[in-house]
């Protein structure tokens, strides 16, 4: 396997910039997540480096050789595609051993790796089938087979999973997370969807407008976002922002919003940090939401508001709250006491509250 690394890559098509001076290095035998919203520029970054894009500035290294000009054939590449690509006229034996039949491997090298593919990715007893006759799932298995006979040094996904439906792409996760340790490979996977990003990579890149926005395991990003835009876009439900300015009282730091005051603790922000009238968005998770008996008995910081609609999910529930004039999430555990239209009482868990200055979207807490 490789390592790869992207230095200072930019890309432009005509005056449209789609990559913006991207910086990032991938290990060997690492597993690596791009995720980002659609037009971030994820995909544009996989595919030069698959040297199917032109490189408009900065350097693509795999194993310390560069590789801008190096033609595809010659990068020791293997791609997934996210509508798997496969010859419609061929059977699964025939599209997963194509790459090696036009290198002129030999026959029986070329056997030896179909049926060590067909076999990690149970496909022995489809390799006859064509395509057609296959579902998403298979078809998605058989174009990773495809990428495993070549034995790349590094393996790229694109979206692979997006076609299928939520419970092929559950299992599709858990097989492509199988594959990553049966094979100890160089994988860089690009995915819109936080979930995939979370539950495969080693480590997450988070793209908007073509910059990084941070890089870190999942935990990482989702204990410590580095912006607004990470913190909005990792975790589900989604972040509760609450605009407002700070104020120094004494060597206490005040958040005052129209419908919200909290007294923010020294640890989560110290005085010495802040600036009299700083503008700033306070973050919490839905977890992170205190709602009902126990706001009442273990809070400071009450605040009083009206449950609006309750989610059940099973052994969770999701209940939106409004606030004076905003809403907030809370989940909570099912079968919350309250019906929609009556008064409850929250408060937030300080220990996991995010802090934003509002002009850089950067977190100013610890």
């Amino acid at each position: 396997m490789a390592s790869v690394e992207f230095k200072g890559i930019v890309k432009k098509f005509n005056d449209n910039t789609v990559l913006n001076g991207v910086d990032v290095d991938i290990k060997d035998h690492e597993f690596v997540v791009i995720v980002g919203p659609s037009g971030c520029g994820k995909t544009t970054l996989l595919r030069m480096l698959a040297g199917l894009e032109d490189v408009t500035g900065g350097d693509i290294l795999i194993d310390g050789l560069r590789v801008n000009e190096l033609h595809p054939s010659k990068r020791q590449i293997a791609m997934v595609f996210q509508d798997y690509a496969l010859y419609p006229h061929m059977t699964v034996e025939q599209n997963m051993s194509f790459a090696l039949r036009l290198r002129k491997t030999d026959k029986a090298e070329i056997d030896a790796r179909v049926e060590e593919a067909a076999t990690i990715l149970q496909l022995k007893s489809f390799l006859a089938r064509m395509p057609k006759q296959l579902s998403g799932g298979q078809r998605q298995r058989v174009a990773i087979g495809r990428a495993i006979v070549r034995k790349p040094k590094v393996f790229l996904f694109d979206e692979p999973l997006s076609n299928l439906d939520a419970k092929l792409r559950e299992e599709m996760r858990v097989e492509i997370a199988k594959l990553y340790q049966r094979l100890n490979a160089t994988i860089i996977y690009v995915t819109h969807d936080q979930v995939e990003a979370m539950t495969l990579a080693g480590r997450i890149v988070i793209m908007n407008k073509g910059i990084v926005q941070q890089v870190g395991s999942p935990i990482e990003v989702y204990r410590k976002p580095a912006n607004l835009f990470v913190a909005g876009f990792i975790g589900s439900p989604t972040m509760n922002f609450m605009h407002g300015k700070l104020s120094l009282e004494g060597d206490k730091v005040m958040f005052t919003s129209p419908d919200i005051k909290l007294s923010i603790p020294p640890y989560l922000l110290p005085a010495n940090k802040v600036r009299d009238g700083q503008e700033v968005a306070v973050g919490v998770r839905p977890d992170d939401v205190v709602v009902g008996r126990e706001a009442g008995e273990k809070c400071s910081d009450k605040i009083e508001g009206v449950l609006e609609v309750c989610e059940l999910l099973g052994h969770r529930e999701n209940l939106y709250i409004k606030v004076g004039g905003q809403r907030l999430l809370a989940t909570v555990e099912a079968f919350f006491d309250r019906s929609p239209g009556s008064g409850v009482q929250l408060c937030f868990n300080y220990k996991n509250m995010h802090v934003f200055d509002k002009a850089t979207e950067n977190r100013i807490s610890e």
